[in-house]
């Protein structure tokens, strides 16, 4: 039977989402502990792959299991104890044998965290600006991500994507709420996928944008580009969420 497991995780601690020789990955983790669960070796896949030191506040994958898994809070239970502090398995749900919890995800959401005051309860999770931002121009740049279809401008050089294209639905600069009363922004942004390191080098672009160095126009030259070495930095991975994945349940869960 296959199931999908619905979790979150704090990055810090691991050399990202997928497994990989002589390093602690959030994969490998759950993989290690599903497979003393249910007592036989088990693979899981992701809905994608997030770097080194980013977090998801939700994650989905999948694992086929030779039985039914007849006691959903006590799985989870066992499971939660032996993945450790930094990750969470909240849901198991139980989808037909074609599920795929990457290629069946419809739209997927990140944001990026920034603080204009250093604070050693927030540093852990976001990036602190020592200057101020001009949102507004930021703003004006980020809604052209979403008439843009060729991202390879933003892309990991030397990746395994297939394509550069992303439809990218929501992109938006917003202020920030937090409980310790520290003034700060998030971005949004919303598509069907996301490239490596794709959210983090548009992060830094329009950063880039908002401390004056690049213009509206400026920005448009970089996208048309094509060029990851035209476009800003990448930003540092502690301040990325993977905020959210979508699927169309009705779907995964009868055929």
């Amino acid at each position: 039977m296959r199931y999908f497991l619905k979790l979150s995780y704090n990055g810090a601690p691991f050399h990202g989402w997928q497994s990989q020789p002589n390093a602690v990955s959030v994969q490998q983790t759950i993989e290690e502990a599903l497979s003393v669960v249910l007592r036989v070796p088990t693979a899981i896949t992701g809905a994608g792959r997030t770097d080194t030191g980013v977090n998801a506040r939700v994650m989905y994958a999948h694992f086929d299991a030779e039985s039914e898994i007849k006691d959903d809070r006590r799985f989870l239970l066992s499971l939660n104890r032996l993945v450790g502090k930094d990750i969470a398995l909240e849901k198991v749900i139980p989808v037909h044998e074609d599920a795929h919890a990457r290629f069946d995800a419809t739209e997927r959401e990140y944001r990026y965290f920034v603080a204009f005051e250093k604070n050693p309860f927030l540093n852990s999770f976001c990036w602190h600006s020592p200057s101020s931002l001009d949102v507004g121009t930021m703003n004006e740049c980020a809604r052209i991500l979403k008439d843009t279809r060729d991202f390879t401008s933003f892309a990991k050089l030397h990746s395994d994507a297939k394509t550069n294209i992303c439809d990218v639905r929501e992109a938006e600069w917003l202020e920030w709420l937090n409980p310790y009363g520290v003034k700060g922004l998030y971005f949004r942004i919303k598509a069907d996928r996301f490239l490596r390191n794709m959210v983090r080098a548009v992060v830094g672009t329009l950063v880039d944008v908002g401390r004056g160095k690049i213009s509206v126009d400026g920005f448009r030259d970089i996208i048309s580009a094509a060029d990851r070495c035209s476009a800003g930095a990448s930003m540092p991975p502690q301040a990325l969420f993977l905020w959210d994945i979508r699927y169309d349940f009705k779907q995964l869960l009868s055929k």
